[in-house]
């Protein structure tokens, strides 16, 4: 028995000095020439704060500290490696793995991402001298120039040969899950998403988002793309590419979305309601995926379902033609309001515009700037009782947040020739019945103007 335990203090003192004599070796010595080959190669300054080596429970590297950049777009807080130790005596030296604590990348780095993956063609490729298996990072953020992803945590499996098996990722909150699978030269995409809003854009929030498609090195092509939000549901498919820059394009079905609580996050100031019904087609191309909202070119016919036009009582411009207020502060409510959108760098153009309610009738064209300012024209009718009053014709301005409808020049002249003439009454209506006539025609003109103009 004496043997066992001679044999069993031997091994507590051999694993103490495993676990002790590792602090007491300095790896700092390594630490300017490993800087110094990863800088030549990313053509960027690397630094690491600290190196050193241990070897339980398995042999293994850690290397802190680590940033790459004058403004460190890259930040990595841990990096363990953990290598197979026999493999060290093989001409293919063999990482088991990879761990990587609070990863930081930042649009700047995303965007050298290409120049730092470039290859030279005429460099002949020698076998790989060394295999990672896996690679695990943890408390990862992704920070954009207006917006950021994460934290997330991803896993990356690779084969014998040393390319990727696959890969997946999850938010830290469990609101979005995805993951990669290669096909070739290509890598099938599958994600869903619960609860999740939009990191870059609009805060548009998903109740379920489902994305299928495949990608490449140079975008992805997501064939499959089914939400559910706002009570309504979007399905469609879209293009992305990065290549060069960022370009997008693709098109959707929209059904009984309501805009009440979702137009204020693409249109700030513009408050409607109602059930929408939409074909967008949509592109855009810009240098960065931040960027891509400001260069969005859409078009879509749309159809809107008992809802409400905010800020602007469409009925009381068209009555009162004495009253400056245009309408102001009050509200529209319609059983439909159909129309064609343009929506282009920021500027929405609403043409074939047509508002239906119990009493009211309105078509028209208006526009809204990337300033938010209001210009157009709506024709209004409406009915008192069995009788329905004379078209007429009301001039769009003021903003989003402060529509302005004011009756035409042309309308308001003819009313008061009329009403001079013949009278209160019967004068007033002749008069502005001939006075919408001339706004028209007029109108009508300057109308044409602006489309050639466009």
């Amino acid at each position: 028995m004496k043997w066992l335990k001679r044999i069993g203090l031997v091994l507590g003192v051999l694993i103490l000095l495993l676990a002790v004599v590792p602090f007491f070796i300095s790896l700092d010595d390594y630490i300017p020439r490993i800087e110094e080959e990863i800088s030549a190669r990313l053509k960027e300054p690397v630094k690491i704060g600290g190196l050193r080596a241990a070897a339980l429970p398995l042999p293994h590297v850690t290397v802190d500290g680590i940033t790459v950049g004058k403004t460190e777009d890259i930040k990595v807080g841990k990096v363990t490696i953990t290598p197979d130790f026999w493999s060290l005596l093989e001409p293919t030296k063999v990482i088991k793995s990879i761990e990587i604590e609070q990863f930081i990348l930042t649009q700047k780095a995303i965007d050298k991402i290409p120049a730092w993956t470039k290859t030279d063609p005429k460099q002949k490729q020698e076998p790989a001298a060394m295999r990672v298996e896996s690679i695990t990072i943890n408390d990862a953020l992704v920070k954009l120039d207006k917006a950021s992803f994460g934290p997330f945590d991803a896993q990356l499996n690779m084969n014998s040969s040393g390319d990727l098996e696959d890969a997946s990722l999850a938010t830290q909150d469990g609101k979005l899950k995805a993951y990669v699978k290669p096909d070739k030269s290509n890598y099938l995409i599958d994600a869903s998403a619960k609860a999740w809003k939009l990191p870059v854009g609009p805060a548009i929030q998903f109740d379920e988002l489902n994305i299928k498609g495949v990608a490449t090195l140079k975008g992805a092509n997501l064939n499959y793309v089914r939400a559910k939000l706002y009570g309504g549901t979007v399905a469609g498919k879209a293009n992305v590419a990065w290549q060069k820059g960022m370009q997008l394009k693709g098109n959707f079905d929209v059904n009984q979305v309501e805009l009440k609580p979702l137009v204020p996050l693409l249109s700030p100031g513009t408050n409607v309601s109602g059930k929408l019904n939409a074909k967008p087609v949509f592109s855009a191309n810009a240098a960065n995926a931040g960027q891509l909202m400001n260069a969005l070119h859409l078009e879509t016919p749309f159809n809107v379902q008992n809802g409400v036009l905010y800020g602007v009582d469409v009925s009381k411009a068209a009555t009162s033609l004495i009253s400056r207020d245009g309408g102001k502060g009050g509200e529209t409510r319609f059983d439909t309001l159909s129309g064609h959108l343009v929506m282009d760098r920021g500027t929405y153009r609403f043409t074939q515009l047509n508002v239906a309610s119990g009493s009211l009738a309105a078509n028209g064209n208006v526009t809204i700037s990337p300033e938010k300012e209001l210009s157009g024209r709506v024709n209004a009718q409406v009915k008192a009782g069995q009788v329905t009053a004379a078209s007429v014709p009301l001039n769009v301005s003021g903003t989003v947040q402060s529509p302005i409808l004011l009756p035409t020049a042309g309308y308001l002249a003819g009313a008061a020739v009329g009403t001079a003439i013949l009278g209160p009454g019967l004068g007033t209506s002749i008069g502005t019945t001939i006075g919408s006539g001339i706004s028209r025609l007029f109108g009508g003109d300057e109308e044409k103007k602006e489309e050639k103009k466009k």
